[in-house]
């Protein structure tokens, strides 16, 4: 075959591919959306860090490994607290009232509660709110953007959280996706 043959070949190929229709190129499936997408990864971002604030033990929850470190109540805290900044700003409202935990329980039930109203919030996040920019402890970003820092974030101190684990001797859960 000449190479421009070949090329003709791939342009029609190409074409055909384009041409189908959103559910037909996903085999017969509706397209997943966006928020859906986010919202999927949310939830294993959620499960695997309430799994490290739990395999802390209540006395453990004062520790930290430097006396600059937040202690380790504080750092599950700090990721709760965001969770919600972020979350609300996608939704464009006030960061609700939030309480400031110090048992090991009421810490673990502030970051649930976290993530729970996320998960309240990315499922039905349209297009245009992905593309529009929200405030954010970033700053004013696209949600798209937000989710991601949000993500980042969380992931940045559930690594942390686990570090404190080990100094602890503890092995912390096994990632997940």
């Amino acid at each position: 075959m000449t190479s421009r043959a070949f090329s003709a070949f791939v342009l029609l190929a190409l074409v055909g591919v384009l041409s189908l229709s959103p559910v037909a190129a996903h085999g017969g499936a509706a397209p997943v959306s966006a928020a859906a997408e986010y919202a999927k990864h949310f939830g294993a971002l959620s499960k695997l860090s309430i799994q490290v604030a739990q395999a802390m033990p209540a006395d453990g929850y004062a520790f930290r490994p430097h006396p600059e470190s937040m202690d380790f109540g504080d750092l599950m805290s700090h990721i709760a607290t965001t969770n919600y900044q972020f979350c609300a700003g996608l939704k464009d409202v006030e960061t609700p009232t939030l309480p400031s935990p110090t048992s090991r329980d009421a810490v673990i039930k502030f970051l649930s509660d976290s993530f729970e109203y996320c998960s309240a919030v990315i499922p039905s996040l349209t297009e245009e709110q992905l593309n529009k920019a929200h405030n954010s402890p970033d700053g004013r970003l696209p949600g798209r953007e937000i989710l991601l820092a949000m993500y980042i974030h969380v992931a940045h101190h559930r690594g942390q959280a686990e570090i404190y684990l080990r100094d602890k001797g503890i092995k912390p859960p096994s990632y997940m996706i």
